[in-house]
């Protein structure tokens, strides 16, 4: 039985890598947000909206208690859900967790490409981003490097190291 759990900051290429692995080695694919619109057939923006984060996270941990008990998966989480409960915890006795690591500028860069909307960050310049992610990244670090693997991802804007990145993961995870 296989689950690969990837955690990281939002914009480090979870669900960019997530899917290619899937792809890769045949087991199917879920982006814990994608997963948690679906059972509440609403967005994250909304529930964030309409419940507030603490609010957002209790659902979120119900969610990832369904989802983590999937078997022979590749699962994304979102940036804030290993900083929650035992949320970090939980997902390194269900499976290998990786932790996709970018640096803030990398961060911000690929959070403007982005055509997503992040709660979090609405309404921010791209210098108050920084700012942000810089804080915000500093509090999550002590949650995301308790992950049983750490790539590097400050270098993943072509297709070729996406497939570098997938390499590795089936590298450290065995897969």
């Amino acid at each position: 039985m296989v689950r690969i759990i990837i955690i990281g900051y939002m914009g480090a290429g979870k669900t960019t890598v997530g899917k290619a692995l899937s792809k890769e080695t045949g087991y199917p694919f879920y982006d814990l947000d994608w997963y948690i619109e679906t059972r509440m057939r609403k967005s994250v923006s909304q529930l964030f909206a309409e419940r507030g984060e603490e609010g957002f996270r209790k659902i979120e941990h119900a969610m990832l208690h369904e989802v983590a008990e999937f078997e022979n998966v590749i699962i994304s989480c979102g940036g804030g859900t290993p900083c929650f409960f035992d949320n970090m915890d939980y997902l390194n006795q269900q499976g290998h967790t990786v932790y996709l690591k970018a640096d803030p500028e990398v961060l911000r860069y690929h959070l403007l490409l982005g055509k997503g909307v992040r709660p979090l960050l609405q309404g921010k310049t791209p210098e108050q981003m920084l700012e942000f992610i810089t804080e915000q990244l500093a509090k999550r670090e002590p949650f995301y490097t308790k992950a049983r693997h750490i790539l590097d991802v400050n270098k993943l804007d072509s297709y070729e190291k996406v497939k570098i990145s997938v390499s590795r993961i089936r590298e450290l995870t065995g897969i």
